[in-house]
């Protein structure tokens, strides 16, 4: 579930083209905005008004969008573009069907796997906007988060972990594939040992 506070409820429906015509986005992106959104809608609005907060923030708006798609293979690009011009900063709820996924751009765009709409857990915590933002991309960009003990780093730098364990992870991954194939002994011998380093190196990382 999604736990607003009633006094955030806005659920006002905005026209597709309405949303995007002020904002620079090319031909190719309009085009799959329009042949994959069906409608988009304001769900909420956070303020430090409406929430009653003292602390005072460099975030002054919130808002949750929930956009029903008409398939579920969504490009990513387009909320990215909309999120990287829009003033405000947003929190996308996809919905397909059943399955929902939470988004939302912080130096790039993070996306939560799709899920149950049963499953779908998202709440604010802090007691400024700038905390309650943060709140949103530790549940959403470090969903599945695969560092251990990483709760005294910020979430910057818990980012900053997480991108270097999925290189690592990928790296990996293409290194066993390569030294599966290989034929010749010294080579293979070689990326084997390469494998190794990479994964002694990515235990250490998530250590």
């Amino acid at each position: 579930m999604v736990h607003f506070p009633t006094t955030t409820a806005v659920h006002r429906r905005l026209p597709k083209e309405a949303f995007y015509k002020h904002l620079p986005l090319t031909k190719v992106l309009k085009d799959k905005f329009v042949s994959e959104v069906d409608r988009i809608v304001v769900e909420n609005s956070l303020t430090k008004e409406n929430l009653n907060l003292t602390a005072d923030s460099e975030v002054k708006e919130i808002l949750l969008l929930s956009i029903t798609l008409k398939k579920q293979e969504f490009d990513g690009k387009v909320i990215e573009a909309i999120a990287r011009q829009n003033p405000h900063k947003l929190v996308f709820l996809l919905v397909f069907e059943g399955s929902r996924q939470l988004a939302l751009y912080h130096g790039k765009l993070y996306r939560t796997p799709w899920m149950d709409a049963a499953e779908v857990n998202l709440k604010p915590q802090g007691f400024s906007l700038d905390e309650i933002w943060d709140s949103f991309v530790e549940q959403i960009a470090l969903y599945e988060e695969r560092a251990k003990r990483a709760d005294s780093l910020s979430v910057d730098e818990r980012l900053a972990l997480q991108e270097q364990i999925l290189k690592l992870e990928k790296l990996i991954a293409k290194t066993e594939t390569a030294a599966w194939k290989e034929p010749q002994p010294k080579k293979q011998f070689e990326l084997y040992s390469r494998l190794r380093e990479y994964k002694i190196k990515l235990e250490e990382i998530k250590r």
